[in-house]
């Protein structure tokens, strides 16, 4: 309570939009209350004030209810600012009050003196024309009697005193009201109403209908607005002395900077800062235009007073520009042999991928100034992306620095943010740079393809910049302000998944795509990397525990099914920590895990292979698919019922997915009389065609062979191969179209242990992709027409002919 003013009138009074009307107005319920909004002020209970109006909605609703005899409820505005007042724009607490006077001032205002009477809470309004009326539920002041309430009361009562002593005018008339209010409740609105707080301060004191709280919260800010006037009496007193102590003033000055001398400090500290900023300059080897700007900005660090807000904003500006390498150090040498042997030691396998970073070595050997492709590694997780990136730096001689774009949604975090703004920063590429220390680092930009723009800007937009070997020689970073290098920076992208990444920035990156891994190569995997790494992370020696092949190879088979190797890698680290507790009871000395081990540790096994057993009746057939974490089998299962030849189609299947499963349909219709189907089947059955794993979504056109494989088995009776699956688009025409994902297709059959792949011919040229221990393992069948896959892929008999031979055979 810096100052007890003089009771003013309160800010403008808001209402809703309508004319006053001569007569009482309309009639109202008996719990409905005349709603009169105020702007910026709060009426409290046993408070008198007056109130100005001058809008059409509050003076109807002040006019009716001085006809009608009723009261009026105050309610506040939540933001002033609203011209209109309206029912989602205002507090729903208030105080109903009685107007006392009502004046009409010849300047055409409405002045009311209003008597705050009791709180009240809204229920609901009513109507908004010609002014606001709600329903409203009356709150009851609670009891102030408790030994507690009573000495806060006594408290705050002095409280009120001492502040309005401390004015420098005490109206007399609020004093004697001070002493002389007869309740707790009473003394506690008084004084919220009188104090220097602001409306919304205020309202929240008039929300809190719990006394003690209420109370508790007003004697806080009272206590606050008494030390302020404490604080000014004192400074009134001080300026008063001050003037006969200039002299004493200057020799305290004078003293001062001799100290400040001797310490180092002041206008010497600075003059010596200022030198050692240049000589960091100096030592920085900028280019001319950096230099210049950098000795700019020290040139006003000099002429800027210490204690301004600018001056740390400069100091920490030049110290970016000055810790940034801008030169090149002496590069190492690239020695082709050695880089093999750091891939061939880092990661098992990937040989085209190894061949494929040799030869970017090698590129960069021959021509140290060339503009060097951005790599980009893209594939499903767990299968070394961000490794690799970190052998490229290990083969090279350079530093390495990893830049996380998962979840950027912000350009600033890739350009930076303009030096205006407070806690200003460059962007993530600056500062990896700065955190490398040097400017021909490998720079691993890992997940660009999770990166999302927002209200913020595009950030893939701003990497376009980055990633463009014809222009990053001169990227600008908004803190910086001036042009820095990047040409020789090597960037290496990793992803999950291409299609999220904008074409564009697609355009500028050399993708290199990482299928998954076989079954054989996440053994080698496994027995070389993975066990050795857990063996150190749960603190045991090779001595004490190891794990068999034939267990290895269970645990991939029967306990993950990914295309990395990181849910491998966590399935060791259980068995390892099974045994780590025996190690560390002291039960244990050296154990050995088997197969037969690990139902006991790591429960029954999680996946089995389901081909034969879903492929032994007709209608099922076996298909690819392709999914973001590597390939996967996709079973098609066709069934006919009695009905009227319609399609049901189940298994959360997209929309290129549906139009596949009718396009085969209709290809088996064309060649029911090849296939040995009778005409009339389709127009008595109804045909389902249902993809299990039904909470997946799936689309795409590449299961389109499979459809009509399924579709011919269940109308010929002809069972597709158990051994066998397939992929391939299909036409009208009856020919086998090409589709994308090979290499992860097959490697996916090979890990589920078919025998035989069906591939549409025009994949030939993919076959170079697909690795040698998969290509070992499968029989690959090239598909021109369906008619390839139906010899192919369904036996020669139907299953009721093959039960009839086998019950003429006597079995």
């Amino acid at each position: 309570m810096s100052r007890f003013p003089q009771v003013p009138f309160a800010a403008e009074a808001g209402g809703a939009a309508g004319a006053a009307d001569n007569d009482s107005g309309p009639e109202l319920a008996p719990d409905e209350l005349l709603i009169l909004p105020v702007r910026g002020f709060v009426l409290f209970p046993g408070v008198v004030m007056p109130v100005v109006i001058n809008r059409q909605g509050s003076i109807a609703a002040a006019q009716a209810a001085v006809r009608q005899g009723r009261p009026i409820g105050i309610l506040m505005q939540r933001d002033p600012e609203e011209a209109e007042a309206t029912p989602n724009n205002l507090h729903r607490m208030g105080v109903v009050a009685n107007i006392l006077r009502y004046v009409t001032a010849p300047d055409g205002a409405h002045h009311l003196i209003c008597q705050g009477e009791q709180r009240f809470q809204v229920e609901e309004f009513v109507r908004r024309k010609p002014f606001l009326s709600a329903r409203v539920r009356r709150l009851e002041e609670p009891g102030s009697d408790a030994q507690d309430i009573q000495a806060r009361f006594l408290h705050l009562k002095g409280q009120a005193v001492e502040a309005l002593q401390l004015l420098p005018q005490s109206p007399p008339e609020l004093l004697a009201a001070v002493n002389n209010a007869p309740t707790a409740n009473a003394l506690t609105d008084m004084v919220a109403a009188y104090i220097d707080a602001t409306p919304d301060e205020k309202q929240a004191f008039l929300e809190t209908l719990d006394l003690r709280a209420r109370m508790d919260k007003v004697a806080r800010l009272l206590a606050q607005r008494i030390e302020v006037l404490r604080l000014s009496q004192e400074i009134g007193e001080q300026t008063k002395a001050s003037l006969g102590e200039r002299q004493r003033e200057v020799l305290l000055r004078e003293q001062m900077a001799a100290i400040q001398k001797q310490l180092g400090e002041g206008d010497a500290g600075k003059a010596q800062e200022i030198q050692e900023l240049g000589e960091a300059i100096e030592k920085a080897r900028m280019p001319e235009e950096v230099e210049k700007a950098a000795r700019k900005e020290l040139r006003r660090l000099e002429r800027m007073p210490d204690a301004s807000a600018e001056y740390g904003m400069i100091r920490t500006y030049l110290d970016w520009l000055i810790e940034l390498p801008w030169s090149l150090g002496e590069e190492p040498p690239i020695d082709i042999a050695q880089a093999r042997a750091v891939l061939d030691a880092d990661h098992f396998g990937l040989d085209k991928i190894k061949q494929r970073i040799v030869e970017y070595l090698a590129v960069r050997k021959l021509a140290p100034e060339g503009k060097a492709p951005i790599l980009c590694f893209a594939g499903p997780p767990g299968v070394g992306k961000t490794s690799l990136g970190q052998s490229i730096a290990r083969a090279m001689g350079r530093k390495f620095v990893r830049v996380s774009l998962g979840g950027v949604h912000d350009e600033a975090e890739i350009r930076g943010h303009r030096r205006t703004y407070v806690g200003a920063l460059p962007g993530n590429i600056v500062q990896g740079i700065r955190k490398a220390g040097a400017r021909d680092c490998v720079m691993m930009l890992d997940e660009i393809d999770k990166m999302g723009s927002g209200i913020q800007g595009d950030p893939s937009a701003a990497m376009l910049e980055v990633l463009d070997p014809e222009q990053n020689n001169t990227f600008r970073d908004n803190y910086l302000g001036v042009p820095f290098d990047l040409s020789r920076v090597v960037f290496i992208a990793t992803a999950n998944m291409l299609e999220t990444i904008p074409g564009p920035l697609r355009d500028r990156m050399e993708i290199i795509s990482l299928a998954g891994y076989t079954d054989a190569e996440k053994l080698q995997i496994a027995r070389r990397y993975l066990v050795a790494r857990q063996l150190e992370a749960n603190g045991l020696k090779p001595e004490q525990a190891e794990v068999d092949d034939a267990a290895l190879a269970e645990i991939i088979r029967g306990y993950t099914r990914e295309a990395g190797v990181r849910e491998l890698e966590r399935e060791l680290g259980r068995a390892l920590r099974h045994v780590a507790v025996g190690v560390a009871e002291g039960r244990v000395e050296h154990a050995r895990i088997g197969p037969a081990d690990l139902p006991e540790i790591l429960g029954a096994p999680r996946f089995e292979d389901e081909v034969a057993m879903r492929t032994a009746v007709p209608g099922v057939a076996t298909g690819l698919a392709w999914t973001p974490v590597g390939g996967d089998i996709l079973f098609i299962e066709a069934t006919r019922t009695p009905g009227n030849g319609r399609l049901i189609l189940t298994g959360q299947l997209g929309e290129v997915m549906r139009e596949s499963v009718q396009a085969a349909l209709s290809l088996v219709k064309s060649r029911a009389a090849e296939l040995g189907v009778e005409a009339g089947l389709f127009e008595k059955n109804d045909i389902h065609v249902h993809v299990p794993a039904g909470a997946t979504p799936k689309d795409g056109p590449s299961a389109g062979v499979a459809m009509f494989i399924a579709l011919t088995s269940i109308l010929t009776g002809r069972t597709a191969r158990s051994d066998t699956a397939m992929t391939g688009e299909i036409s009208l025409r009856g020919l086998v179209l090409p589709v994308g994902g090979i290499k992860e297709k097959v490697v996916a059959a090979a890990r589920s242990g078919l025998k035989r792949v069906m591939l549409p011919a025009r994949n030939r040229r993919d076959f170079d992709e697909i690795p040698e221990d998969a290509r070992a393992q499968l029989e690959f069948v090239w598909l021109e027409r369906v008619d390839d896959a139906v010899a192919a892929a369904l036996d020669a008999a139907p299953v009721r002919e093959k039960e009839e031979e086998a019950a003429e055979a006597g079995f």
